[in-house]
Order: structure tokens, then C-alpha cells, then sequence
């Protein structure tokens, strides 16, 4: 034993030897000379104790395969889906919609009143459409479902209540939104405009929307029997498909429809989706609503 350990036997030993025979020459017995401890090398200090080294990792063999390509750390995230939303335009001195897709946004009001303002599209105009409401009008402040704005009066008087209804049909779409309040006005629903809708809305298809076959109307209506009838026409405007359907609500109040239309495979072109009522007098279609699509190949 060596070091540490051996100072450690020798002491007690030496201590032992001393017992015995003195600080002289050791005596012999009958035990024979005592053994004489061998002096410490060093004396002991206090150190403290080596840190262990790690071994190294072993290099791993050679392959052939190439270096796989670095990729990029997933941030976790995914872009935002894209916000639909429903604008009012004025067709006939009547409420009508459309929509609009556009990239996602946290002030949807705002972006609703932008494109309300911008007015339709080509196909949308095509069909009568048209905007009264001018640029810049902004909601000020939504609180308790109450949104607030200010509708300028500009152009014809008559025509401020068709403007104030634009605003808030577009408005009370969102879930933030149950009324709105304009200027300092009591705050109006949908309700308050409820006369400036036609007897059929077409809330799909929209003008120059690209449709194939079997394809879903749908809208709200109030009608005689609360029957819906479609026929879908080609760009010669012949008829290549009709259907009917029910509305949730019947003559005297507005129920939703929907009403699945399918047609023979055509050509893609040009076409049109008629939404009407039957007259109860003549079989005559009364309260048609004609919305210009593209009818695609298929069906």
C-alpha cells in the first residue's frame, strides 16, 4: 500500500513500537525484534479531491452515405386561414350579397367596410349591383354587440336609409356585432331594415362564381308555400336543369331555402342560376333573381 494509505499504517504501528521498547534501540523477545515503521515519505495535506476526466466519445466509423441536408427548426406555427365575408350591395333599390375571401385579419369590420365602399365586381355590376357607401367610414368603437360609426349624408337623401342598411346588414354578420348605432341614433338591427330585402336573396352562388354539378342554392326567402324553384341555363340560355325546394318559413314571414340542382355534363361556359317563385295565379315566374356563373365541365 502507498500514499495516503501507508502514512496511515505507519503511525499506528510506530505509536506501538515506542509502547514496547522505548525511545532506544528495540529489545529483542520472545516475540523477536518489534518492526520499525519506515518513516513517512510526505507529510499529509489537505488537497482537494481530482475532478474525474470524461472520456472521450468514440469516433464513429466512416460511411458512405452523403450528409443528410440541414433542415430548417419548425417555428410551430401555420399561417392563418382566410377570412370570407359577406357584403351588402343595392341592386333595384333592394338589399342583395356577395362575398368576398380575403387574407385573415383581426379587423374584420374594417376590411368589411373597405370592400363595401369599393364597391362590386365586374360580374357583380353586371348583374345591377351597385354601392352607396363612400370610402373612409370606419367603426369607432365596438362594445356590448353595439358597433359605433358615423355614415356621412352624401349624394341623394333617399337614398341614406339603403346606405345605413348596407352598413348594417354587412356589420351584424360578425359575432362581435348585434347592433349598430349611427351617429348618435338609438342602435338598429337587421330587423330596422327588413323591408329593403327582396322576396328571394341568393346568398350562393355568387355573380361569376365557377359552379358544377350537383350544385347547393341557397338563400332566404318569403314566398307563396314557401316553394323555391331553380332552373340552371347555358350560355344559349337554354335550360339544362331545374329543381325545387322548401323555405323554412312559408307566405308572410322569410325562411332559409337550399336546394340541390344537378345538371348533364356541358362544356365549360358561360351560364346562369334563375331563383324564383311560381305565381299562385298564372304559373308565371315572378320574384327571379338571376345570378351569372361559369358552369364547369362535369355533373
Amino acid at each position: 500500500m502507498t500514499g495516503r494509505g501507508a502514512v496511515g499504517l505507519g503511525v499506528p504501528v510506530l505509536v506501538a513500537a515506542l509502547l514496547l521498547g522505548g525511545c532506544g534501540t528495540p529489545r529483542s523477545g520472545d516475540l523477536g525484534p518489534a518492526p520499525i515503521a519506515p518513516p513517512p515519505s510526505a507529510a499529509p495535506t489537505e488537497r482537494p479531491e481530482p475532478t474525474p476526466t470524461r472520456a472521450a466519445e468514440p469516433t464513429p466509423p466512416p460511411t458512405n452515405r452523403p450528409p443528410r441536408p440541414s433542415t430548417p427548426a419548425s417555428t410551430g406555427t401555420r399561417r392563418p386561414d382566410p377570412v370570407t365575408i359577406e357584403l351588402w350591395y343595392v341592386r333595384a333599390g333592394l338589399l342583395v350579397p356577395t362575398r368576398r375571401t380575403r387574407p385573415a385579419t383581426v379587423a374584420t369590420s374594417r376590411l368589411a367596410l373597405t370592400e363595401l365602399a369599393a364597391g362590386p365586381s365586374p360580374a357583380e355590376a353586371a348583374t345591377g349591383m351597385t354601392t352607396l357607401l363612400p370610402a373612409g367610414v370606419e367603426v369607432t368603437r365596438i362594445a356590448d354587440g353595439v358597433a359605433t360609426l358615423r355614415v356621412p349624408s352624401v349624394g341623394d337623401p333617399a337614398n341614406r336609409r339603403l346606405r345605413e342598411a348596407q352598413v348594417v346588414w354587412t356589420l351584424t354578420q360578425f359575432p362581435s356585432v348585434r347592433q349598430v348605432r349611427l351617429d348618435v341614433a338609438a342602435p338598429v338591427d337587421r330587423t330596422d331594415y327588413a323591408d329593403l330585402l327582396p322576396p328571394i336573396v341568393v346568398t350562393g352562388p355568387i355573380p361569376g362564381e365557377r359552379v358544377s354539378a350537383p350544385l347547393v342554392v341557397t338563400g332566404t326567402a318569403t314566398v307563396f308555400e314557401a316553394t323555391v324553384s331553380v332552373r340552371v341555363l347555358d350560355a344559349a340560355g337554354r335550360e339544362v336543369a331545374t329543381a325545387f325546394g322548401t323555405a323554412s318559413c312559408g307566405s308572410g314571414c322569410r325562411g332559409g331555402y337550399r336546394v340541390v340542382v344537378g345538371w348533364r355534363a356541358v362544356r365549360e361556359q358561360k351560364g346562369t342560376v334563375e331563383v324564383y317563385e311560381v305565381s299562385a295565379e298564372n304559373g308565371a315566374r315572378i320574384n327571379t333573381m338571376a345570378v351569372p356563373v361559369v358552369l364547369a365541365p362535369g355533373g
